[in-house]
């Protein structure tokens, strides 16, 4: 990257800021680069480090892919303007950075690509009123579908399908496709995906990148300046160039998607990562797109290498839930973070910051997360979600937590799927019932609950599993809101059946844990740095 003085101080045609999660050659931002007069803005801001406390992990990816695709524009010949954390004179912030640069480059226009979160498209609305040119916003041509066009589709619907919504792309792309018809005659094979993962299976090893010069001085830079924030540098091993993510995307395909449909529900203790993919951080930066990682594993079922319950897994979850989650947040924002339709009110448990419980599961999940930046869907959804769900913890907590603690995270995929999926805050636009469950079920997939302190054969009393009674416990408490969905008939049949004696112990035995649960580091953790993580 050039240093400040080398920049050219001439009059520029156009100004084109990509943000830190738009780093792609192909953004719409760039497709018509003039490299002879243009220059690409990329800014490190303290603002977008710190709005939520991110992960240690996820700032020092952010920055070190932002690095690295800065150098790959220079090397085309692209003038690139790179304002580093550390800068003398950085504001901070997005806004103050454009107006600076506006100022150095004098551009007839500026050109952006719109903005992943909510809060960023609100500064890209001030800006077309208070920079002295005019600004282009270009659609994000990185999604498959627009949003636009999700908005026409989800017009007049209350609930919002995702299946429906999956459906529909399928026929749009053509992926997994027999002409009119879906590949293998069905549309879904989740039924097929729900293997428990057996005690003796070994999963692959999973392919990581050591960290060159580039990237070490970030990790230093994060270190130095956001040391007090959630989790462990240690086990960086992220791609941050585009070709690291192509590798990363190959070696999914070639050894881990042709089991991934089996096991993509399990959970084993040490293994963070069995067959999932670990793509999302790269495509949620731009590293790769959503088509170019749908259509490899489509290539892989047409040429026989992966099954087809594999690959409609793992597309399943690209084009269909990630473009749809997509869609419900700028379709419904931005009032879509403000429900709360089972009036969750309880803090969020020290325990998500420090993994420090008896609850085995969770413990796992958070040592994981804060090694990696990273736990796989089912860990999310049903071990810390499916906790804070039965718990009645406060949504906006819940939700502030989990766009901290991971790489992949931003708004417009952490919200709907925390406030919609995990804790069924938005009442049913995304999910037609609230994912409880039980302890059962984190038995049933994972190896977790044979070393854990509690039993989850116990249904009663200070040695029984919490998930068990907090289960029955969320029923009672939102009998009125619940009994009524015939999802949940099943279970409030059961309830009933009971009787007074049961359901009281059931209340006593959740309302004397959840009243030990806090908010607040114990003795032990008091002064630790995670404590300024909220």
């Amino acid at each position: 990257m050039p240093a400040r003085a080398s920049l050219p101080r001439k009059a520029r045609s156009t100004l084109r800021f990509v943000l830190g999660d738009q780093l792609s050659r192909r953004v719409s931002s760039l497709v018509d680069v003039d490299p002879e007069h243009d220059v690409v803005l990329l800014v490190e801001v303290r603002d977008e480090a710190t709005y939520v406390r991110h992960h240690k992990q996820k700032i020092a990816f952010l920055f070190a892919a932002m690095r690295h695709f800065a150098a790959e524009l220079e090397a085309e010949g692209i003038t690139i303007d790179y304002v580093r954390l550390t800068e003398a004179g950085n504001t901070g912030s997005f806004t103050g950075e454009l107006e600076r640069a506006v100022a150095r480059h004098r551009p007839q226009r500026v050109v952006v690509t719109e903005p992943g979160e909510w809060r960023v498209w609100e500064m890209m609305q001030d800006w077309r009123e208070t920079l002295p040119v005019p600004l282009e916003i270009r659609s994000d041509n990185r999604f498959l579908c627009p949003r636009e066009d999700f908005a026409r589709w989800a017009e007049g619907r209350q609930h919002l399908r995702m299946e429906t919504f999956y459906r529909g792309m399928r026929r749009r792309t053509g992926l997994l496709m027999d002409g009119a018809e879906p590949a293998g005659g069905r549309w879904n094979f989740d039924p097929d995906n729900r293997k428990r993962l057996p005690k003796t299976h070994r999963p692959p090893d999973r392919i990581g990148f050591q960290p060159d010069a580039l990237t070490r001085e970030v990790i230093a830079l994060v270190e130095q300046e956001f040391g007090d924030h959630f989790g462990d540098l240690t086990a960086f091993s992220w791609p941050v160039t585009r070709a690291d993510a192509l590798a990363a995307l190959k070696h999914f395909v070639v050894g881990c998607l042709p089991t991934f449909g089996d096991y993509q529900d399990a959970m084993k203790t040490g293994a963070p990562f069995l067959y999932h993919a670990l793509l999302s951080p790269a495509l949620n930066t731009g590293l790769l797109t959503a088509e170019e990682v749908c259509w490899a594993a489509e290539r892989a079922y047409r040429e026989g290498a992966a099954p087809l319950n594999c690959v409609e897994g793992f597309i399943r979850q690209v084009l269909g839930w990630r473009e749809y989650v997509r869609g419900v947040y700028w379709a419904r924002m931005p009032g879509y973070r403000e429900t709360n339709a089972l009036q969750a009110r309880r803090a969020l448990p020290w325990f998500y910051w420090s993994g420090e419980t008896k609850l085995n599961c969770i413990a796992q999940v958070v040592s994981d997360t804060r090694a990696h930046a990273y736990a796989h869907h089912i860990q999310r959804l049903m071990v810390t979600g499916n906790f804070a769900l039965i718990a009645g913890l406060d949504p906006v907590q819940v939700e502030a937590w989990y766009l901290i603690v991971f790489a992949d995270a931003y708004e417009w995929v952490e919200l709907p799927n925390v406030h919609g999926m995990v804790l069924w805050a938005d009442g049913g636009v995304m999910g037609s019932k609230p994912y409880a469950a039980s302890g059962a079920y984190i038995d049933r997939m994972s190896d977790y609950c044979a070393a854990c302190a509690y039993d989850v054969k116990v249904k009663s009393g200070p040695d029984a599993c919490p998930f068990n009674y907090l289960y029955w416990n969320f029923l009672i408490e939102n009998e009125d809101r619940l009994a009524g969905n015939q999802r949940m008939a099943m279970p409030y049949r059961t309830l009933r059946g009971l009787g007074d004696k049961r359901r009281d112990e059931i209340r006593r035995d959740a309302a004397f844990f959840l009243e030990a649960l806090s908010s607040e580091p114990g003795p032990l953790h008091q002064g630790d740095h995670t404590a300024s993580a909220r």
